[in-house]
């Protein structure tokens, strides 16, 4: 009962530091941005960590085993993946005001614990008895892997989407501008003459400082979104390796077999091959545009990490039914 009311306490604290977190965020972005609130909302990621840390540690003893033997446990453990991601950056004293993880991992690991803590049944909120299968070593070592994969890929692949949105959005800005600098010369030979239009354009050169850092700024964005995509996809991607080699040992000691084309497997193995086409295309020299190649990969990619998370599970079907809805 202790630990019970422990656990409920350590949920609830850590969705509402989480949600605080974001509200921060939303002010610093929309109204002022305050370096006092800065420091409070890292602070706050901090703790956030030590809350979801303190219920794992608490589920462990409760339960006697690795708390991933559902899907409530999962979700919780997603969250804390997300939370470690956003710190990353912070032990490595690579924090900077350009960094965009914040942005990311704050939203997710609340999303992944609300869903956890309101869109599940109370039933699958309790600690769930191991079936034979998963009463093995293995169960931290190849689950905990998948699920650290899935927060670092669903990390990168969205600092990728960014990256296209503002891309396009960059095209687009300067397809207009032609736009409207072909019809302004136009309008200006037709009807003030020559030397009325050269006039005109030499005001517009008067603006050229200002575009061109407003330019400068946006570059510069665009590699920092790049740099930090590619850096937490080869991460999600070594723990995916990681827990597709350790799940296939696994598979051979409880199924007989190495592989067995499982739905799970299939799509985890499928997402495995998206995100080597990332890396391949992000470090081929011989691409003309890397990064935006790279970057609809990861874009695809975000889609088949959701498929294999949430939709097998909502399918139920396949060996891997012990993280499902039912």
């Amino acid at each position: 009962m202790i630990f019970v009311t422990l656990e409920h306490i350590l949920t609830h604290i850590s969705f509402s530091i989480i949600l605080i977190v974001i509200i921060i965020y939303l002010m610093n972005f929309l109204v002022y941005e305050i370096e006092e609130l800065r420091s409070s909302s890292e602070k706050g990621m901090i703790a956030t960590f030590l809350s979801i840390t303190g219920f794992l540690v608490i589920r462990w003893i409760s339960s006697g085993h690795f708390p991933l033997s559902n899907l409530n446990e999962s979700l919780i453990f997603l969250s804390w993946s997300f939370s470690i991601i956003h710190m990353i950056p912070k032990i490595w004293n690579l924090w900077n005001p350009m960094n965009n993880l914040s942005t990311i991992t704050a939203p997710s690991a609340i999303f992944t614990q609300g869903f956890a803590t309101s869109g599940l049944s109370t039933d699958m909120h309790q600690p769930a008895i191991l079936v034979p299968a998963l009463q093995s070593q293995w169960l931290m070592m190849h689950v905990s892997m998948m699920l650290l994969s899935y927060a670092a890929l669903l990390c990168g692949s969205l600092l990728s989407v960014a990256l296209i949105v503002i891309k396009f959005q960059k095209k687009i800005d300067v397809f207009l501008k032609n736009k409207n600098f072909l019809s302004l010369k136009k309008r200006k030979s037709f009807f003030f003459g020559e030397m009325e239009y050269l006039s005109e354009k030499g005001s517009l050169f008067q603006k050229s400082s200002f575009l061109s850092f407003q330019n400068f700024y946006k570059y510069q964005f665009i590699q920092h979104l790049d740099y930090w995509s590619y850096r937490v996809i080869s991460l999600g991607f070594t723990f995916l390796t990681i827990g597709i080699l350790s799940g296939a040992v696994w598979a051979n000691e409880a199924w007989g077999s190495y592989w067995n084309w499982d739905p799970k497997e299939t799509w985890a193995f499928i997402t495995w091959t998206i995100f080597a086409i990332y890396l391949h295309t992000r470090t081929n020299p011989k691409l003309k545009d890397q990064s935006t190649n790279s970057a609809f990969a990861a874009s695809i990619g975000f889609l088949l990490i959701w498929i294999c998370y949430f939709g097998i599970n909502l399918l139920g079907i396949g060996f891997h039914t012990y993280g499902s809805f039912q």
